[in-house]
């Protein structure tokens, strides 16, 4: 036997319309319209914050170019045994 109590009894529950949205944002900056200014001074800080991390990333990168351009182009490492091996595969 197979129920249809549960379909039917969420069939009631909808998103809000327009008119729910408005009543909602409201409410909404009623009860913390006084914290608003400070979560978007927050919000702006910690954008800036960001940009300004990449910005220094950025510049990292680009002060280490010129370093990565100047390093030899096959590289030789010292094996165990003592003797020298290309780093490049033969």
């Amino acid at each position: 036997m197979v129920s249809t109590v549960l379909p039917t009894t969420l069939a009631f529950i909808s998103l809000p319309g327009g008119t729910e949205w408005v009543v909602i944002l409201v409410i909404g900056l009623l009860l913390f319209g006084s914290r608003l200014p400070q979560v978007g001074r927050s919000i702006g800080q910690g954008i800036k914050e960001f940009k300004k991390g990449l910005k220094d990333v950025e510049d990292d990168v680009k002060k280490d170019e010129p370093a990565r351009k100047s390093l030899p182009h096959e590289q030789t490492m010292t094996s165990p045994e003592g003797t020298r091996e290309s780093s490049k595969s033969h």
